[in-house]
């Protein structure tokens, strides 16, 4: 029988992303509500090696929910790939009592969390807080709604000037690993390309393709890319386009870390303050090193090793969708 967890910590890792501060204060109220003492650890493992913990209580996550970024802090820490830092790390933990954790961030948070629940035997609950929506188990990560419509939001102001001007404009968004960002930016602003990480960039097809919409008189053109294209990102998109298009004007626009900030969205709120009361819940009915996500609306639980990140997911119709509707 698992052992009752009476005092739990919460932490964020990793990038932040819009909807952490919810799932704080779904974690720290669910476990209030439970008789639960629950503890905010700042800096993600780096404020539990440097033993950064306080006592949290209802009013300790007031007014929060609606704010980006997140009210602990997140740090990446090195020290606890390190046998010592972990150590280190339960040390403080144990001092206090603590014998359950959640971690809200993406899977090298998880990896970190599964190499130090086996070590010491301290259940984890793994919560993806990530705008890239590159978690395997759920359809949706913390920040990634936001995410999405701030670069809609942002390319559909570009678009104005790029209609003003009959330019062809390249917007960098967020995905190093992933292109769900550009996918659905660029698609739901109604992008000609889309270069994501996922696919092989053939950079003749989108050349060819320009040059005979430019026989059409079709000279206002978006190309949303995702930054870890294998390409090269925007800026080597444009140095190819502007030796091949000597005729065209060509802009780039890179959006960078407007993406992970900003209140977040309704959806983002939402799934954030579902998952924390389902991860405090997990904590209490005995589940061990579990990833707690949404499919089809309900919630899914996988082994949290298994919460890696997705290769090569991006199917075939989402890129036939792109080429018809971009024609």
């Amino acid at each position: 029988m698992a052992q009752k967890v009476t005092k739990i910590g919460v932490l964020t890792s990793g990038g932040d992303s819009p909807g952490m501060n919810a799932a704080i204060r779904a974690v720290v109220r669910t476990g209030i509500y439970h008789g639960l003492e629950v503890f905010g650890i700042m800096r993600g493992y780096q404020g539990m090696i440097e033993d950064d913990i306080f006592r949290m209580e209802g009013r300790s996550v007031a007014n929060i929910i609606q704010r980006g970024g997140t009210i602990l802090k997140t740090a990446r820490c090195k020290e606890f790939f390190e046998p010592e830092g972990r150590k280190k790390a339960y040390e403080n933990l144990k001092r206090r009592g603590i014998d359950g954790l959640v971690i809200i961030g993406g899977d090298g948070s998880f990896r970190g969390a599964v190499k130090f629940s086996n070590e010491f035997d301290i259940p984890c609950i793994g919560l993806a807080g990530t705008i890239d929506k590159d978690i395997n188990g759920t359809d949706f990560t913390i920040g990634f709604d936001t995410a999405v419509n701030t670069a809609v939001e942002a390319i559909d102001k570009i678009r104005d000037t790029m209609d003003a001007h009959d330019r062809i404009f390249i917007i960098e968004v967020m995905g190093r690993d992933a292109g769900y960002i550009a996918l659905h930016s660029g698609i739901a602003t109604g992008a000609e390309n889309i270069l994501v990480p996922e696919r092989k960039t053939n950079m003749d097809d989108i050349i060819t393709s320009l040059l005979e919409k430019e026989r059409r008189k079709k000279l206002v053109n978006l190309i949303v890319v995702a930054e870890g294209d294998e390409f090269g990102g925007a800026t080597e998109v444009e140095k190819v386009l502007k030796k091949n298009l000597p005729n065209a004007e060509i802009r780039v626009c890179i959006l960078g870390h407007i993406q992970r900030g900003g209140s977040p969205s309704c959806i983002d709120r939402l799934i954030a303050s579902r998952m924390g009361y389902h991860a405090v819940e997990s904590l209490m009915e005995g589940r061990h090193n579990v990833f707690v996500g949404i499919l089809n609306n309900k919630m899914h639980y996988i082994p949290l090793e298994t919460a890696v990140k997705n290769k090569g997911r991006i199917s075939e119709e989402w890129m036939k969708i792109v080429k018809i509707l971009a024609s």
